[in-house]
């Protein structure tokens, strides 16, 4: 990972005041430790992203407004209906920086590829109002987000549901609890530029030997969900990516059970996996749908068709 998203993330001395607020013992400690780490974790951006030019007309924009929201609360969601009325579905998870202006970018692939796409900002990013973000309530978000999505697209084997980066622990975890029921009701799972804890990632940024799981509240900790899923799942990472290591997106391979995808993308950084993988990550979608995913890991070439 980079300096720059080391200063984003904070995570370099996240460790060091953990151990600090668990030496000194002060009765605040934990409550302090935990609004900071939920600060550190969700480096929210306000605004819209600089490269952000408006929405497209077909976009439908709409709130989110359960009972279980305090007053005030709401998600803010985006319909970005394909051209055929019987086209598959994306529901679009984010990760913890940009909010869906920094997203449309991706979006947009997606729906060039054919789909329609739910995609949501979480409480306390872009529209969507609420207090600062926590595992539990991005969790509770998308498991909003899902009921909304089953109406839009009513047909369990034309829904996906994929995650970017943090959004793809949120998207396992939703994978896991819908891959309880019978029949399961999603065609399958895409996870983009992920990893398999928190605490990995601010163990091997943070370079130190503390017992970082033991001092996270906020623990995304998907390695030990994926198994779970049941579903056919696609895992992607740019392996160019200086933020999250391609090895925690290997390792969830791994752990997955079949049928299962890696597509590693040379040269690709953390968020351009989609656009340089090009007809490549079209055909991995395609064998997704399908639920005809080979097990062994695939390298896309940039000078060459197809998967290699």
């Amino acid at each position: 990972m980079s300096s720059r998203l080391l200063s984003r993330l904070g995570l370099r001395w996240f460790p060091l005041l953990c151990m600090a607020l668990l030496i000194v013992g002060l009765p605040v400690g934990c409550s302090l430790l935990q609004h900071k780490e939920r600060e550190l974790v969700f480096r929210i951006e306000p605004g819209t992203a600089s490269w952000y030019s408006g929405l497209p007309k077909a976009v439908q924009e709409f709130e989110l407004k359960p009972a279980s929201f305090k007053a005030g609360q709401n998600i803010h969601a985006w319909w970005y209906p394909a051209a055929s009325k019987d086209a598959p579905a994306i529901l679009y998870l984010h990760g913890v920086r940009w909010n869906l202006t920094g997203q449309l970018f991706r979006i947009e692939q997606l729906h060039a590829l054919g789909f329609s796409v739910l995609a949501i900002d979480y409480r306390g990013f872009g529209q969507s109002h609420g207090d600062l973000p926590s595992e539990t309530t991005v969790y509770e978000d998308a498991r909003i987000a899902w009921e909304r999505f089953q109406v839009l697209q009513p047909d369990p084997r034309k829904r996906l549901i994929y995650g970017h980066s943090l959004g793809g622990a949120v998207a396992i975890d939703l994978a896991a609890e819908l891959g309880r029921q019978s029949p399961v009701p999603v065609r399958g799972l895409v996870i983009e530029s992920t990893f398999t804890s928190l605490a990995d990632v601010a163990t091997a940024v943070a370079d130190t030997s503390l017992p970082v799981r033991w001092l996270l509240s906020q623990k995304f900790d998907s390695i030990d969900k994926i198994a779970d899923i049941r579903m056919p799942l696609l895992v992607v990472h740019g392996l160019d990516d200086r933020y999250v290591p391609p090895r925690f997106s290997e390792q969830l391979f791994a752990a997955a059970q079949q049928p299962k995808r890696l597509l590693l993308v040379p040269g690709a950084s953390h968020n351009n996996s989609m656009s340089l993988a090009g007809r490549t990550y079209r055909e991995a979608l395609d064998h997704l749908m399908q639920s005809k995913m080979p097990t062994q890991a695939i390298t896309h070439s940039t000078s060459r068709d197809g998967d290699s």
